[in-house]
């Protein structure tokens, strides 16, 4: 695993400013510790930092062929590489290093821009191949490697695997743009294609960009889409054929992503996805597996007991760390290493195992993607279970009188799930999309509407991030209420939250994640089989769960979800109370204009009194203050470090 990061004129051939693609590619040095590289020619500039995983010796980047006119830097693995080495080399192709990133120069060579079609992986690279005068950026189908761009206006494109490598250019300019806060306050991240900052970029999963020099910039385009579509032979699949057909894929994926000349190990939370994982590893490995997982203290946070009755039963040399409750150090350091507001609160325990992975393995496999592949969030049942109630009742007489019902019922957050039937008015009087975007918010419409100014709705003139799931949703290819809202979670939750999680954490550990249940065969495999083998008779996974019945206990597999939660509401009124406040009501986020500090106050009050539980909209908003701190302001810290001294103390303003 590595970081990438590049200068590349696409007007005519300045000369790349050396130092300045030193700096972008030191801001991200904890990618790559072990090697970096260089390439300079007439108008482009391309760094790589090396995590060494695959060839050792000769794995050097930047890579070219054998003339020099192709050279790549990449970051993330082909496991398909020797199939494809076998292939080009029949066409005639010589190979001088045992490295996966040898067969992208090749790859290129031989079939252009559709290359990344045969690649089976997770990989963001930029290609620079100067016969054509082109520049190829690409990022993997479901977006596992991250790829951020911007075009200065005197026409330098910038990229790099993470936005503190663009922000060490000293002509990048920081404007917020407001549509990003609406989405970020929403959703807990800002979703691609857009960050946080007017005219800088994520290229989305599964798009490419060819950048010809001296030519218009044209758009990224799309080589691949998940189709949520029964085919003849899913339809007439069985229960017993599709659990014996879903194992042999996962010992696939599994045995691709144990390719590696490094120690390589497992996350093991406890819950299935990493268990199943961990299982087929086992039967794959000639010595134990190496797992890891993380405990808390408090009972309900905690399935470190869980993860140890699997680890038991495949012997892993298993490592449990246990974190205290007040781990809230990380909040200024999470801000610094996300670069955009961030807001899920698990990425103190991802950092966490990550830390503790990297102690004995550079590779260590995930379970990550297991729910979105097979079905696995509460969240999916109940909307399945309220788009039953939607579809009896029209729209046009549901919206009144749910819509009514929703306003007028209290909120209840203390009273028991029974109970608390105000969210449920509100999803049966909405449509399909709007009511799972409303179960997806973090701070929901009324609240958001509440904490904004009066100049910044205005400054928003009637934007909702809604339309993120609405512009996706157009282009679900079902009409499956299940289908629907995984392709909507593909697009946007997986990529914008969990992989960027997960990449964030594990590179600031330099340890490589890999993800076999977001191989992407399996997705477009389970994506033909129909919903009743993902949820049936209320069971989430169910697939899944069935075809590992005899690999891993029934008390792992049909026990209550917990995942990756940490005790928000007590910090908040407790050891976090000073911050809390100084924070919601403090000059920082007070000086840009954008809330309303009547309604922080609100929110600040009802929470420490214990009246309400506001936890989840008190983190979003810290996290969102951490960030101007810590990005925008550059920290209290100063400018010691690289990344500090590309965050500078530009100051802050709105885009127009």
């Amino acid at each position: 695993m590595c970081g990438i990061s590049g200068i590349f004129d696409t007007r005519a051939r300045r000369d790349v400013p050396r130092g300045v693609l030193v700096a972008m590619s030191d801001a991200i040095a904890h990618r790559g510790p072990d090697d970096d590289g260089f390439h300079f020619e007439a108008g482009v500039g391309l760094a790589h930092r090396r995590l060494s995983i695959i060839d050792l010796a000769t794995g050097h980047q930047p890579l070219y062929n054998q003339d020099r006119t192709v050279c790549v830097v990449f970051n993330g693995e082909i496991y398909n590489y020797r199939e494809l080495v076998v292939e080009l080399s029949a066409r005639g192709y010589r190979f001088d290093t045992r490295s996966d990133t040898e067969v992208i120069v090749h790859a290129w060579e031989e079939w252009g821009e559709a290359c990344v079609t045969r690649f089976r992986g997770m990989f963001a690279f930029a290609l620079w191949d100067r016969n054509r005068e082109t520049l190829f950026l690409a990022r993997d189908r479901l977006g596992v490697k991250p790829m951020h761009f911007t075009i200065l206006p005197d026409g330098m494109l910038l990229f790099g695997s993470e936005l503190k490598a663009l922000l060490a250019h000293p002509d990048l300019a920081r404007v917020i743009e407001p549509e990003t806060v609406e989405e970020y306050f929403a959703l807990g991240y800002v979703p691609e294609p857009r960050t946080v900052f007017k005219n800088v970029f994520k290229l989305p999963p599964a798009h490419t960009l060819a950048i010809r020099r001296g030519q218009p910039i044209p758009a990224p385009r799309e080589y691949w889409d998940v189709r949520f579509e029964t085919n003849d032979a899913a339809s007439t699949l069985g229960d017993a054929e599709a659990c014996e057909e879903l194992v042999a894929r996962l010992k696939e994926s599994v045995r691709l992503r144990m390719i590696s000349d490094v120690p390589l190990g497992a996350f093991l939370s406890g819950g299935v996805d990493s268990s199943a994982v961990v299982a087929m590893m086992a039967g794959l490995s000639s010595g134990p597996v190496n797992t890891c997982s993380i405990g808390f203290k408090e009972a309900q946070f905690d399935e470190s007991a869980h993860a140890q009755q699997v680890a038991d039963r495949y012997a892993t040399h298993h490592r449990v760390e246990h974190v205290e409750s007040d781990d809230f150090d990380l909040i200024d350091m999470l801000a610094r290493l996300y670069d955009e507001p961030f807001a899920d609160s698990s990425a103190i325990p991802t950092y966490r195992v990550c830390q503790l992975a990297r102690r004995n393995v550079t590779v260590a496999l995930s379970g990550d993607g297991g729910d979105e592949t097979f079905g696995g969030y509460r969240r999916y049942r109940f909307h399945l279970m309220e788009e039953k109630l939607r579809s009896t009742v029209p729209l046009g007489v549901r919206k009144p009188v749910f819509g009514a019902l929703g306003r007028a019922y209290p909120k209840a957050d203390w009273a028991p799930r029974v109970l608390r039937a105000k969210s449920t008015f509100e999803a049966l009087g909405r449509d399909s999309v709007e009511a799972y975007f409303h179960t997806m918010s973090l701070i929901r419409s009324p609240l958001r509407q509440a904490l904004y100014s009066p100049a910044f709705r205005r400054e928003l003139a009637g934007y909702d991030a809604i339309e993120v799931m609405r512009r996706h949703a157009q282009r679900a290819p079902t009409d499956d209420a299940l289908a629907q809202i995984q392709y909507i979670d593909l697009k946007t939750y997986l990529v914008g939250d969990i992989n960027t999680k997960v990449d964030r954490a594990s590179m600031a550990h330099s340890l490589e994640v890999r993800e076999p249940l977001m191989d992407h065969p399996l997705v477009e495999w389970m994506a033909t089989l129909p919903s009743s083998l993902k949820i049936r008779a209320g069971e989430q996974k169910w697939l899944l769960k069935k075809a590992m019945e005899p690999y891993l206990p029934n008390e792992i597999m049909y026990r209550p979800k917990m995942g990756f939660s940490i005790p928000l509401a007590q910090w908040f009124r407790g050891p976090l109370a000073g911050r809390v406040r100084s924070a919601l009501l403090g000059s920082r986020l007070g000086d840009t204009g954008w809330f309303d500090r009547d309604a922080m106050e609100r929110i600040v009050e009802q929470h420490q009194s214990g009246a309400r539980d506001h936890s989840t909209p008190i983190w979003t908003i810290l996290m969102f203050d951490a960030f101007l701190k810590n990005v925008v302001e550059g920290g209290e810290a100063g400018t010691g470090s690289p990344a500090a001294a590309a965050f500078g103390t530009a100051p802050l303003t709105m885009a127009a």
